[in-house]
């Protein structure tokens, strides 16, 4: 599957607005009830406010032109009743769309993040986080100011346009067709230019995410900017990406603005057309004075929310341009499903590969028709140059991927069929730059480990003294409480390793994999890990990943890993020479 969201979004067909609006608000269905009430506000707020001009032109012809005084003092009574009730109905679907928002908000944050979670490796491989953080934070936000600030001003300027536009033709057909000819002309400029629009702004959602990724990248990698002294390159490569955001948003701008100017002047045409007609039609005795001014309040009525429209129409286009980018995380599916593989068949081996073919998605292969089988309890070491295909090959046994050809099997088994919670269990994997999150080093040990959740200091010191692991947790000042960041600046990077070593023998995996995790510790310490090693159960099975000779010497099974190919490499002595020679397996 493919899961680069840049090459996605080129390759999907373009989303009408109508669809991406039908699915947009299948989202909130839940909000119908609120959703209603706030349509019957906006509804009830523009009826009080259409019926207002038609009564004061009734009030013009019938009490001011014959100085009833009482007549006029009356409706000026009812008019004041009517926008008192449009005050509260427009202040409570305010308050209702308000909540709508923030819930939808909440809600849409949730669907992205959980679906992020369920996705393989290969689409953050495939993706920057910087541009996924956009699309969670900002793009979001910007359905959330449609819906809590827009929606509702949006449908209530339709309705008022129409009702307008009612009453328009109602009063006098003529006029009201002369009055609504340039509106004709607007709706076909919204429909020529909207598509437009829509483009632009997808364009400069896309370079804040780009920008976003790029600031992530550049503090990600800050030591590495010092060191090297190259604060120069990544300053040049901020500035092509806010160079870019920049032309984008003054693009974005550009297009967003057009709408104003030719509704106005469209507007303007309109109240022209209203007041000449009107005057020709009072001159033939056809049209009264009180009705020339509802006439002409109710064309502003109809044009008025036009102009609220050009704004509210950039709003809408913007949304949908962060929709069209929302969905596209939430339209994936993970390639990596559980299948139904039934029994196990009986296996001497516990992890074998049977006929696995490997890339990446460059259209090159990692490995070709590999055959590989790994017994139970043994030590493994897979050796090779750097790109030869180790890491990957432990990332297949790991499931982080699957193989494009061929299966692989635990326990007889195909890996596939196992809940990922299971597999998770059954295999523990050691990073050469391990994860930690933010809390303390007992948090991390823990993470994901169901068996000793709630457990007290002293409770899960005992579990790790019974596991031999003590002597690492003396190496840490507080013990289980010494303070770890997400950054890592408060520990080693060798004490990472030791964490996540800890986090992996606890769990007490069926297979353990090392990759490259004594490349950061000294000599005492790798020491004490290999003796913890050689103490784990005798049904575990290790496979270590090294560059370092001391750490494969002592392994029951080497192999040479490269060009695509996996073989025995024979004794200690044959791994090395393979290794110091590059030698290339045909």
């Amino acid at each position: 599957m493919n899961y680069n969201l840049n090459k996605l979004s080129q390759q999907q067909q373009k989303t009408s607005t109508l669809a991406a609006l039908k699915s947009l608000l299948q989202l909130i269905a839940h909000e119908r009830k609120n959703l209603l009430l706030a349509l019957v506000a906006i509804l009830i707020n523009s009826i009080l406010n259409l019926l207002g001009p038609f009564l004061i032109g009734y009030t013009i012809d019938t009490y001011v032109q014959h100085k009833d005084y009482h007549g006029v003092l009356l409706f000026s009574g009812i008019l004041l009743v009517m926008y008192i009730i449009a005050l509260f109905t427009s202040y409570s679907q305010t308050q209702l769309m308000g909540g709508v928002g923030q819930r939808m908000l909440f809600t849409l944050r949730n669907a992205i993040f959980n679906k992020l979670q369920v996705l393989p490796v290969a689409f953050f491989n495939a993706n920057k986080a910087g541009d996924l953080i956009s699309r969670v934070n900002n793009d979001t936000d910007k359905l959330n100011s449609f819906f809590s600030q827009s929606l509702m001003q949006f449908i209530g300027s339709i309705v008022t346009m129409v009702g307008a536009g009612i009453f328009l033709l109602i009063i006098n057909i003529k006029l009201g067709a002369a009055t609504l000819i340039p509106a004709a002309f607007i709706f076909l400029f919204t429909r020529i230019v909207s598509p437009w629009v829509k483009g632009k702004n997808a364009a400069n959602l896309k370079s804040v995410g780009g920008m976003s990724a790029e600031i992530q990248e550049s503090l990600n990698n800050f030591k590495v900017i010092i060191a090297f002294n190259r604060r120069d390159y990544f300053r040049k490569r901020f500035n092509e990406a806010n160079r870019q955001n920049y032309t984008t948003a003054i693009s974005a701008g550009l297009s967003n603005n057009v709408f104003l100017p030719v509704y106005s002047l469209f507007s303007s045409l309109a109240q022209l057309i209203v007041l000449v007609y009107g005057i020709y039609l009072i001159a033939e005795g056809e049209f009264s004075i009180g009705l020339l001014v509802s006439y002409l309040a109710y064309a502003t009525n109809f044009y008025n929310p036009l102009r609220q429209l050009a704004t509210l129409w950039t709003s809408f286009q913007v949304a949908l341009a962060g929709w069209d980018r929302i969905s596209q995380i939430l339209s994936l599916h993970s390639d990596l499903i559980t299948i139904d593989n039934g029994v196990a068949k009986p296996a001497a081996a516990l992890v074998e590969l049977q006929e696995v073919s490997f890339g990446y998605g460059d259209g090159k292969e990692i490995l070709h028709h590999v055959n590989l089988q790994l017994d139970r309890g043994k030590t493994y070491a897979f050796v090779g140059p750097t790109g030869g295909g180790k890491t990957t090959t432990a990332s297949l046994i790991a499931r982080l991927y699957d193989p494009l050809k061929g299966t692989v099997l635990l326990n007889g088994k195909d890996i596939r069929s196992y809940p990922p919670a299971e597999r998770a269990k059954k295999i523990g994997f050691i990073l050469q730059e391990p994860f930690l999150f933010t809390g303390t080093v007992k948090d991390n040990i823990l993470y994901g480990n169901e068996q000793y959740q709630g457990y007290t200091n002293e409770q899960l010191e005992a579990v790790i003294h019974q596991a031999r692991l003590s002597g690492l947790l003396n190496i840490f000042e507080n013990g289980l409480e010494t303070k770890v960041t997400s950054g890592g600046d408060s520990i080693s990077l060798g004490q990472k390793q030791l964490i996540a070593f800890m986090r992996a023998v606890l769990r007490n995996p069926e297979v353990l994999i090392l990759d490259e995790a004594t490349a950061n510790i000294d000599t005492v310490t790798e020491q004490l890990l290999e003796e913890i090693l050689n103490k784990l159960p005798d049904t575990t099975t290790r496979i270590i990943i090294a560059h370092r000779l001391n750490t494969i010497a002592n392994a029951d099974e080497i192999f040479f890993v490269n060009a695509g190919e996996i073989i025995q490499a024979g004794s200690f002595e044959d791994a090395v020479n393979k290794l110091m020679k590059g030698h290339r397996v045909s």
